[in-house]
């Protein structure tokens, strides 16, 4: 009899231990920043914001996790269909699912889409192997060019380029479709003879064909390029510095946009907030957590590239702190 009680003693015991921890695991949520390619920047960012949300998680309850996934466009639209909390996704992306224009224009403009805030400018970027005889943008007619994979911003801003130019995909022998994390080895096997890559600098991605297949970098310029400028207000010139990446001493013209993160106006307050809290609160170990989110500000985090509205959990945090009346 005496072991019986002392069974059920301890039993209740362990209940009485295990019940106030049951609330505390309900309350728990589960959030996800959709990336890109595991060399690209998208997919350190992300989980450089994860790193800082899930460091004050006793604090929200909220636990942040990373998917690699097929960048911009594919962001936006899974975030539409309400499969991803936040993702990161070019200015110029953001820009046409909000108006419904571009790669969107079927879908429709996307309204419910929300802006947090801009990261790192990205330009496009593009890459020749050392031995395709490419000095220009306009070499690449005939060869075999990497124009990104579909329902990535890369290839979308590759689409608008080559139409301002008059070209066409058949413009190309081959234009392959590899992901961003397969160029570079395709370049350096000889399959395909440049790529064409929207990326924040300095970035793997770039880093190892330069390094160990001497791959050349190659200015974008010219009318087309002047005129997207102007037009565009999401695109922007850049001037990649001379000695960025190994075998390449000299400065690269080109243009670009700007990474942002976006949410929809569905995704909760109190996620966007503790997001936005996280990296603001943590400003400097942000910016140390990847070379290419060294230069950032608020002031212009807040504001560039951002064409949808500012999410309410994000406003909630930059009313605090003052940035927005």
């Amino acid at each position: 009899m005496k072991k019986i009680q002392l069974c059920l003693s301890a039993m209740a015991a362990a209940a009485a231990l295990m019940a106030p921890t049951a609330p505390a695991q309900a309350q728990q949520k589960f959030m996800t920043i959709g990336t890109g390619g595991v060399t690209g920047v998208y997919y350190a960012a992300g989980g450089a914001i994860c790193r800082l949300v899930n460091k004050d998680r006793a604090k929200h309850g909220i636990r942040c996790s990373v998917e690699s996934t097929g960048g911009s466009v594919f962001n936006v639209n899974t975030i539409k269909a309400g499969e991803l909390d936040l993702g990161f996704t070019q200015s110029d992306v953001q820009f046409n699912s909000l108006k419904g224009v571009g790669q969107f224009k079927d879908a429709g403009a996307y309204g419910d889409l929300r802006a947090v805030f801009a990261v790192h400018p990205e330009p496009f970027t593009v890459l020749a192997r050392k031995e395709a005889g490419v000095t220009k943008f306009e070499d690449f007619k005939g060869k075999r060019f990497n124009v990104g994979n579909p329902g990535s911003g890369t290839r979308s801003s590759m689409e608008e380029l080559l139409g301002a130019m008059g070209w066409k995909l058949g413009d190309f022998s081959l234009a392959s479709e590899l992901k961003a994390d397969e160029h570079g080895p395709a370049l350096c096997d000889g399959k395909i003879d440049g790529f064409y890559y929207a990326v924040g600098h300095p970035s793997a991605n770039i880093q190892d064909p330069t390094t160990s297949c001497g791959a050349k970098l190659v200015s974008i310029t010219g009318p087309a390029v002047d005129k997207l400028v102007a037009e565009k207000p999401y695109y922007a010139k850049v001037t990649l510095p001379g000695g960025l990446y190994p075998n390449n001493p000299q400065p690269t013209n080109t243009y670009g946009v700007i990474a942002t993160v976006v949410a929809s106006s569905k995704t909760p307050t109190d996620t966007v907030y503790a997001v936005v809290k996280s990296v603001f609160e943590n400003f400097d170990e942000f910016k140390k957590l990847h070379p290419a989110l060294g230069n950032l500000n608020p002031e212009n985090m807040i504001k560039d590239g951002l064409s949808a509205p500012l999410h309410e959990g994000a406003v909630k945090y930059y009313k605090e702190k003052g940035w927005i009346k």
